[in-house]
């Protein structure tokens, strides 16, 4: 629509306006496809959709045939090597974490890696072990079949193997169990799951995983004989069993603790100030466990100093087992959350390195290659396996360009396995304790995001603060629910009150933004702007309509309370003569009005929210002009509001309700209200909900805000163009008030000077 506005012309389009603007610019009409075709199209199988099929259930058909042989292999042999002498070290070290026998940590590092060789879409990982899983898979193992109490108990080597067995059955039970969960996840197409789980969340949750690790390895350190607690507090209590026994302390295995600690700790922080200048990380891991294993065997520290070693390790492999259900019953909370905590900690290093690469990796296959890889694993009698930040980064450091280094990091695995697993037999608990602690660096840091998060936002502040607090106090797996609950519930706080704001014209142009950041703007006389940032729902309709009315500087249903209660005193004066119409208005012609506020204070409500009917009288009253004695009614400079919905995605149904009502008060008190910006979803939902009636229509939908304040000043030019009768307001002697008009109803629309009453 093309109007004058002066001496140029504007454009104003009403969102609505039929059908014309769809018939116009062809607007694909929305339907549904023939179901029968629909399922055709879906189940049918050609050679395109069967290749499609199998390169996304094995990625490695994708790039293993364009492996480059004679450029790749010798990097993936260096990094095979390297990343499998770490794995053999952490999978020892880490089942110390679980409970059970170091030698079933090996099983953890070899079966995950060949699944995941033909199952993962991300070339660089090492999948393995990983402390925080390895801790929550623990915590389930230690409820289930807790410590012996007494010394004389602990020294029954018997009573222990049986214990040792049925806690192997529990946390490979309880492994098969997380990767079934990851498996109906990955193939439900769920893998977004991840993105409920914030980076604040995970860095927070993890630091409380590296404390418990901290924790659950002084017993280790110590040798002290301290049952485990999986239960909430539980930290507390095993402190407090390690601080009551401390006089204890085997003072061999301390001090090997502390300065393979030490030593561990100093060469890390060497590689990483001098990684670019070094060819490959130094193995301090490997160096130290030989030496220790060495001194241990040549000096008999176990006959000599009691020491505890890592013991008898089995050679080859077990048969398979079958998972007990009863198991799978008690731990239903435990395996999902291992199966969680396991696929978003791997994909998040994952997508790093996809990044880094420049390649794409699937959430859903991810979920797919850990679940059948955890499942496997399980069944062969390991642990819960994701992947490891220090291993992964040894992995892709030392050159490794594909999954080749992860199939031959399985390989020495696999060698130890077989054969020369007997040679870590001496090697002391309290080494591998020292080497889980020294790979918990990276995690401790994170302390300093508390600062970084606080000066950038303080709610993913809260965030980790309150994942940590949890994850310390009520265990790993009661405290990840409620880190992700307080996590969703930010969510609701922060749209539940969002920052609202009004809006102003920037340097007179089609712009229009938050008028407190700008200098340079211009606000329609009488027009406010009002923009809501977030969906509108049944938590925040009241702050929305709260925030609504502090934006205009007045409520729209007290305004027109007064004004139907100004009527009837109006009418009442008239009836009883108190009033006189003249040519100029409206007269008092008293000192003071007969009727009590009180009788007309005891009116129906009801009554009082419909709309002003002035059809009886013979003006039309100007409600912002000076009215007789004891007539108070608010007066208000705003003719024009427009709701910028352009950042509202949805409006549930109680929401739909209020906001009808409170638009509804203000066309009411003659103030108009224009929607701009929303999307077709909201405007589907309103139109199924009956939003729309004779006071709310469609025709106050726009597509701009600028549209909406052209349209609103060509509106104004209009009526001020018009021939109105507008007296002035004045005072006619002492006792004498003029209600001000804004001019005769149109039956009675004449020249002033030909005005008749």
């Amino acid at each position: 629509m093309v109007e004058p506005v002066g001496n140029q012309y504007v454009v104003a389009r009403p969102l609505y306006s039929d059908l014309a603007f769809d018939e116009e610019h062809q607007k694909v009409p929305r339907y549904h496809k023939n179901f029968v075709d629909h399922l055709r199209a879906c189940f049918s199988c050609t050679p395109q959709k069967a290749k499609k099929v199998a390169l996304n259930l094995f990625p490695v058909i994708s790039w293993l045939p364009a492996y480059r042989f004679k450029d790749w292999i010798l990097s993936d042999i260096v990094s095979g090597i390297s990343t499998g002498l770490v794995a053999v070290l952490q999978g020892l070290a880490f089942a110390l974490l679980v409970n059970i026998p170091p030698g079933y940590g090996l099983y953890a590092a070899f079966f995950p890696v060949i699944i995941y060789f033909f199952f993962g879409s991300s070339r660089h990982i090492s999948v393995g072990p990983f402390p925080v899983l390895s801790l929550m898979v623990g915590g389930a193992v230690i409820r289930i079949v807790p410590d012996p109490v007494g010394n004389s108990t602990l020294a029954n080597s018997t009573l222990m193997d049986e214990i040792n067995q049925k806690r192997v059955v529990v946390a490979a039970s309880v492994t098969v169990l997380a990767g079934i969960f990851q498996l109906l996840l990955g193939v439900l197409r769920v893998g977004f799951i991840v993105i409920y789980l914030s980076q604040s969340l995970i860095s927070g949750f993890t630091t409380a995983a590296a404390i418990h690790v901290v924790v659950s390895q002084l017993k280790f350190i110590f040798q002290l004989t301290v049952p485990g607690y999986n239960v909430p507090l539980g930290i507390i209590w095993t402190l407090k069993g390690i601080f009551e026994q401390i006089t204890k302390t085997n003072i061999a295995d301390l001090v090997t603790a502390l300065i393979i600690l030490v030593i561990v700790f100093v060469v890390k922080e060497l590689n990483e100030r001098y990684k670019t200048k070094l060819p490959a990380p130094i193995p301090i891991e490997l160096i130290v466990t030989v030496i220790a294993t060495g001194l241990s065997y040549g000096c008999d520290f176990k006959g000599k100093f009691q020491v505890d070693t890592v013991g008898k390790l089995e050679r080859g492999f077990q048969a398979p087992f079958s998972p007990d259900i009863s198991i799978f019953e008690s731990c239903v909370g435990d395996g999902f959350a291992i199966a969680i905590v396991g696929f978003a900690v791997a994909f998040s290093v994952a997508k790093v390195y996809s990044i880094k690469h420049d390649y794409p990796i699937d959430a859903n296959q991810e979920l797919i290659a850990f679940g059948i890889g955890n499942v496997f694993g399980g069944a062969f009698k390991g642990f819960a396996a994701s992947t490891s930040l220090s291993r992964s980064g040894v992995q892709e450091s030392t050159g490794g360009k594909t999954q080749i280094a992860g199939l031959l990091s399985a390989v020495i695995v696999l060698i130890v396995i077989l054969a020369i697993g007997h040679l870590l037999e001496p090697l002391q608990k309290s080494v591998l304790a020292a080497l889980a602690l020294g790979n918990l660096k990276g995690m401790l840091m994170q302390f300093k995001e508390i600062k970084i998060l606080w000066g950038k936002d303080k709610y993913d502040c809260l965030i980790w603060i309150v994942s940590f607090l949890a994850g310390i106090l009520l265990g790993l797996d009661l405290g990840l629910a409620a880190g992700v609950g307080f996590e969703l519930l930010t969510v609701i706080f922060r749209a539940q009150f969002p920052k609202c704001t009004v809006l102003a014209n920037v340097g007179r142009s089609d712009i229009y933004r938050n008028r407190k950041d700008y200098r340079d703007i211009y606000e329609p006389e009488g027009v406010k702007i009002f923009r809501c940032p977030s969906p509108i729902f049944f938590a925040n309709i009241e702050f929305f309509k709260d925030k609504l009315t502090a934006a205009v500087g007045f409520k729209p249903l007290r305004v027109l309370r007064k004004r139907n209660k100004a009527l009837r005193k109006i009418r009442r004066m008239l009836k009883k003569g108190e009033l006189q119409v003249t040519p100029k208005g409206l007269i008092c012609t008293v000192n003071g009005i007969s009727d009590s506020d009180e009788e007309l204070d005891n009116n129906s409500i009801e009554e009082l929210d419909q709309p002003t009917d002035t059809r009886d009288l013979p003006v039309q009253i100007d409600w912002n002009s000076d009215l007789p004695p004891n007539i108070i009614v608010p007066k208000i400079d705003t003719h024009s509001v427009i709701l910028d919905f352009s950042a509202v995605s949805f409006l549930d149904v109680s929401a739909l309700r209020v906001l009808g009502e409170t638009l509804k008060e203000f066309v009411r008190i003659d103030v108009d209200v224009y929607i701009v910006g929303a999307h077709d979803g909201v405007l589907d939902k309103l139109e199924r909900c009956g939003f729309f009636d004779e006071e709310i229509k469609p025709s106050m939908f726009f597509l701009t805000i600028h549209d909406a304040v052209l349209y609103i000043l060509l509106k104004k030019d209009l009526e001020l163009s018009a021939p109105k009768y507008k007296p002035n307001m004045e005072k006619e002697g002492k006792d004498h008030y003029i209600i001000n008009t804004n001019g005769l109803r149109s039956r009675e629309l004449m020249a002033p000077s030909e005005t008749k009453f």
